[in-house]
């Protein structure tokens, strides 16, 4: 099991990541801003077919690799955790090298050309865009909580027929594997730490919501329809992941007040099920929506002329990655190398309410 689930999620990050270059904006670069006349230059083309191909080439060699290792040999469970983790990380060191690689690459190459140089700064503000917002209410994350809620009232109903030692850390098929004293915290203290992750996702959304919309001077109406599709995905992306984590959740809850539920096999295929709707989910998300919604198609009659005007906004991304600008009340803005959002490190607000929620859960996992 624990090989399935490697090879499974090996073989997804090495297809995103490979795929990442041409799911971004073509006005952005690995994390350099270009001007739309220079976006299909031959350097820039290069850069992404060489970064994709490798990450490709790469990453499918290092899976042959470890399916093979870990066929052909008596491993225990332990090794095939730390080799299969080991290669995940490598991979991603490797896409990081290799961006940050080509990120100089194309910084250098806009500097040299002076690329942007002669076009007309102009930044749109359309506060009407928001009236059109699709994105979920925020009441809609408020019903796995309630769901939450419900299992701490059964919890505290069948506090007594619950086990001496409740279960507190789960293998990678699903067994429990370390246990604590039952106590009042320790029987809830997974659905606390769901009520945190849940505030979490609740918050993001809330924030992503009140994030500025970014729109082209020389294609609004196509540009706003691509930022209001990505805002709109984003989330029920979101929402949809709120709850699966609560499915997730409640059901290793309702194990340890139940004291187990069907087979061995059944609780083996949970969090293999789990991880396979999560990935596919983000896969469809990603390409179907790319970054900023660069991939949701716009009629014709919508596209416009070439633009004549430039934003050039990369002194505020450090490294194209971190995004730091005091000036943007955002708290939360696109990423420029991947699909989703970025904290904006010049707000504390952002960055403060996730460290804020990933201590508590700490907190709680370490008194259990």
């Amino acid at each position: 099991m624990s090989l399935s689930i490697f090879l499974i999620t090996l073989a997804f990050i090495i297809l995103l990541q490979s795929a990442i270059p041409f799911l971004l904006k073509g006005s952005i670069v690995f994390g350099v801003t270009i001007p739309e006349q220079h976006m299909k230059e031959r350097a820039i083309s290069s850069y992404k077919r060489f970064y994709s191909a490798t990450i490709l080439i790469t990453g499918f060699l290092a899976l042959i690799v470890y399916f093979l290792w870990a066929k052909n040999r008596t491993l225990s469970e332990d090794q095939v955790v730390f080799a299969g983790l080991a290669i995940q990380f490598g991979i991603l060191f490797l896409c990081m090298i290799m961006y940050l690689y080509f990120h100089a690459k194309t910084t250098k190459l806009k500097r040299t050309h002076k690329w942007g140089a002669g076009l007309k700064p102009v930044r749109i503000a359309d506060l009407a865009s928001h009236a059109k917002d699709e994105m979920l209410p925020s009441y809609m994350f408020a019903l796995p909580a309630l769901i939450t809620a419900g299992l701490l009232v059964y919890t505290a109903s069948q506090y007594s027929q619950l086990p001496a030692m409740i279960p507190t850390h789960w293998d990678i098929d699903g067994q429990p594997d370390a246990f604590s004293q039952k106590t009042s915290f320790s029987a809830i203290s997974l659905l606390l730490i769901l009520l945190v992750i849940q505030g979490m996702l609740f918050g993001i959304n809330v924030m992503t919501k009140r994030s500025g919309i970014k729109l082209t001077s020389a294609k609004k109406k196509s540009s706003q329809v691509q930022q209001l599709a990505f805002r709109k995905y984003s989330s029920w992306f979101l929402f949809f992941t709120t709850v699966l984590i609560t499915i997730l959740f409640g059901f290793i809850q309702l194990v340890i007040i139940q004291g187990g539920m069907g087979n061995a096999a059944f609780m083996a295929a949970v969090p293999l099920g789990f991880l396979s709707i999560m990935l596919i989910v983000t896969a469809v998300y990603a390409f179907k929506v790319g970054q900023g919604g660069s991939r949701i198609q716009v009629t014709a009659e919508e596209e416009e002329t070439m633009d004549t005007t430039f934003v050039d906004d990369d002194q505020y991304w450090k490294a194209g990655i971190f995004y730091v600008n005091k000036n943007d009340p955002s708290i939360f803005v696109e990423k420029r190398f991947g699909v989703g959002w970025a904290i904006n490190f010049g707000n504390p607000i952002g960055y403060i309410f996730l460290l804020v929620s990933i201590l508590l859960i700490l907190l709680i996992s370490f008194f259990i």
